[in-house]
């Protein structure tokens, strides 16, 4: 693994808890729609960038 890199599976996971977590209380608070939605995509986006990192590192 790349050196300069290992800092960015951590951010991953830390931004997939957050945003997890952002789009559970805005989705059950009833929270616009797009708020909600915007961080259902982020989530997405950060599952997808660590089983793509995973997949290339083996």
């Amino acid at each position: 693994m790349n050196e300069t890199r290992t800092w960015i599976r951590p951010a991953l996971w830390a931004l997939l808890i957050v945003s997890l977590a952002a789009n559970g209380v805005t989705s059950s608070l009833g929270v616009n729609l797009f708020i909600a939605s915007g961080f259902g995509l982020a989530t997405l986006a950060c599952a997808a960038a660590l089983a793509v990192q995973h997949y290339r590192s083996r």
